[in-house]
């Protein structure tokens, strides 16, 4: 699947919840935590995971956004070295306990599985990786718009942003919000809170969908 350029982002958009929910997050957002978590089971080195559609819903009752994966289950690969030794099923086992955690515990994904592959063994552990600190980032004037205003007042919304193409985008009925989650929040549980007061806010709107662009 491709990679579809929006606005100032290059990025695909993961469905975050079921079909039901009408939300998307950013790949790289996931990405960022799920690899933090995998770093945590000592005995590995494991390189970024990777995000496929397993299994696609039957339908779909919100219009996608550009660069979406369509509603469905997720698939997670992940490849790793691992320290000489230590039991290979232990240490998958272990970090797919973490990836599994991270990707329900902070965000919502709905993942059908995880495949795991080793790549090298090595003979002493690797020295601790300090990850890279994200670049600082700035928000967007809210817009004067109703449905603006009702996701900034939704506890766990940090901000709103234009990374793929602007805070609110109205096409014919449809509505989409694109929002940064305090991090820490489950992110799933803010995007249902926001569709909920935005369709308040916009009883006009036939659609109201979420786009997740990070977490602050």
């Amino acid at each position: 699947m491709t990679t579809v350029e929006m606005g100032r982002a290059t990025d695909r958009l993961l469905p975050l919840g079921g079909p039901a929910d009408g939300a998307w997050i950013a790949e790289r957002a996931v990405r960022e935590v799920l690899a933090e978590a995998a770093r945590t089971v000592r005995g590995t080195v494991p390189e970024p995971p990777r995000f496929r559609l397993a299994v696609a819903a039957a339908e779909a009752p919100f219009p996608v956004p550009p660069g979406g994966l369509p509603p469905g289950e997720l698939g997670i690969a992940l490849e790793f070295a691992a320290v000489a030794g230590r039991p290979l099923p232990e240490l998958a086992g272990r970090l797919r306990t973490a990836l599994l955690g991270a990707a329900e515990e902070s965000f919502g994904l709905v993942v059908a599985g995880v495949d795991l592959r080793v790549t090298e063994l090595l003979d002493t552990p690797p020295d601790p990786v300090t990850p890279t600190p994200p670049p600082g980032r700035t928000s967007p004037p809210a817009p004067p718009d109703p449905a603006a205003l009702a996701a900034l007042a939704v506890e766990g919304v940090a901000a709103l942003t234009d990374a793929y193409g602007g805070p609110v985008q109205r096409a014919a009925g449809d509505l989409r919000l694109e929002l940064a989650v305090t991090a820490g929040r489950r992110a799933l549980d803010v995007a249902r809170a926001v569709r909920t007061a935005v369709t308040a806010a916009a009883p006009e709107a036939t659609t109201v969908t979420v786009v997740v662009s990070e977490l602050r």
